[in-house]
């Protein structure tokens, strides 16, 4: 019995289980949510509480969530489950079902099952996005100057090869989405807008529901990068046509899984390879695979392989199908805690991390005090900076990150120190991150 749960884990050797009820719904585990106990700091404390006794071992001092989380020891069983599995059987006889992990993780954004895809990490899903994106040339892309260093870097070679035109969105002082100036963009034409739900080096929530209004208002496609916020803030609602994620942060999977989740298919949209397991020689017929120099092959009718129904067409047939059966394990046990009682938690520790943390030894909070999320970054004083920090920080056995400005090359002027407290950190830890930083 899951501790505090009222939830049995699977047994050895299975799959992700089938949600138990209320999983999908956002339904909290017993003695999670309003009521149990009935204060908003008591029940969000509480998911805290659960989530530190799902794990016998979470490395002391770890304020690096929004880099690696600490898996269940559930999770852990699950992963080592399935590679024993795999010796006994053989890899190909031991596929799971990953149906209730699928239905799941749709549940987060409000999809379904067909229409999650399983990739090596989110990196790996937004490359397999964009990359077969059939977007005509002159297409104008919008991002903005927040968006992630490595999808930038992809969307700069794919306008350089395509002849796409990158279009930096505004942003206000605290680096939100300016929306009344996306409208004018959209009215202006934008042809797909690409948004990072909370960027890796800012703890700044972005406003998706309303970007995903307005585009979808505008008929434009909207991409949200979750890797940051799902698990930790609120994702449905934002109505996206497609969401890329990671598991090893705010979801506390695995490393080496990243996902997509594409509710908003369209003709348009296919992955940059193709592959055997995501798509078909023709929709004509049977008959033999044209060769090159033949006169089908040349018809302008004819297109290559076409991609399968739904969004096969992106997931790796091959993979660490042990890490994907954990990421579903971690995903449901995110259900079974409840998201709500999750996200209220992390944004009260997010809260209380920024007041430890504000002005200590000079150090100064990047994002508004009172910002709903528990990614905290901070800006060293003069003579200071991220690098010293962290070392200072890993003598006091405290983990932290240090975000460099490739990091996010259109925003960061210089490194910055990042902390995120896991659910359940002790508010000492972060007073010991403030004597450290004061050193």
């Amino acid at each position: 019995m899951i501790p505090g749960t009222g939830q049995v884990p699977p047994p050895a050797g299975a799959g992700p289980d089938v949600p138990p009820a209320g999983v999908g719904s956002g339904a909290p585990a017993a003695g999670v949510g309003p009521g149990a106990p009935a204060d908003r700091v008591g029940w969000a404390a509480r998911a805290g509480e659960l989530w530190r006794a799902a794990r016998g071992v979470v490395p002391p001092g770890h304020l690096d969530a929004a880099g690696c989380n600490v898996p269940s020891d559930r999770v852990l069983d699950a992963v080592v489950a399935h590679l024993r599995l795999e010796r006994e059987r053989g890899g190909y006889a031991a596929v799971p079902d990953l149906t209730p992990a699928r239905s799941a993780l749709a549940g987060l954004v409000g999809g379904g099952p067909a229409d999650v895809a399983f990739l090596e990490s989110g990196t790996a899903a937004m490359a397999a996005l964009l990359g077969g994106w059939r977007l005509p040339p002159g297409s104008r892309v919008g991002h903005a100057r927040t968006e992630y260093g490595g999808t930038l870097m992809l969307l700069h070679r794919l306008a350089a090869q395509r002849g796409w035109q990158p279009v930096e969105l505004p942003v206000d002082g605290d680096a939100r989405l300016d929306l009344e100036g996306l409208r004018a963009l959209l009215a202006a034409r934008l042809d797909l807008v690409i948004v990072s739900h909370v960027a890796s080096h800012r703890g700044v929530v972005q406003p998706a529901a309303e970007i995903g209004a307005l585009c979808r208002a505008a008929g434009v496609p909207f991409v949200l990068d979750v890797c940051q916020s799902l698990g930790q803030v609120e994702v449905r609602g934002a109505g996206a046509s497609a969401y890329v994620g990671t598991s090893r942060k705010w979801l506390a999977g695995p490393r080496g899984v990243g996902f997509l989740i594409a509710p908003g298919l369209t003709p348009a949209m296919d992955a940059a390879v193709p592959t055997l397991g995501g798509h078909q020689w023709t929709t004509e017929d049977d008959g033999p695979v044209p060769q090159p120099g033949a006169a089908r092959y040349e018809s302008a009718e004819y297109d290559g392989p076409v991609p399968l129904p739904g969004v096969v067409r992106y997931e790796s047939s091959e993979a660490a199908v042990a890490a994907r059966v954990g990421l579903g394990v971690a995903v449901l046990e995110h259900h079974e805690l409840g998201p709500f009682a999750v996200h209220a938690h992390l944004a009260d520790l997010g809260r209380t991390a920024r007041g430890v943390l504000d002005g200590a030894g000079g150090w100064r909070v990047v994002e508004p005090l009172d910002e709903p999320s528990a990614l905290v970054t901070l800006r060293p004083p003069p003579g200071d900076s991220a690098q010293s920090a962290a070392v200072r920080a890993a003598e006091a056995s405290l983990l932290v990150s240090v975000v460099p400005t490739a990091r996010a090359p259109l925003d960061l002027r210089e490194p910055v120190l990042r902390v995120s407290p896991p659910p359940g950190t002790p508010v000492e830890t972060l007073h010991a991150l403030a004597r450290a930083l004061a050193r």
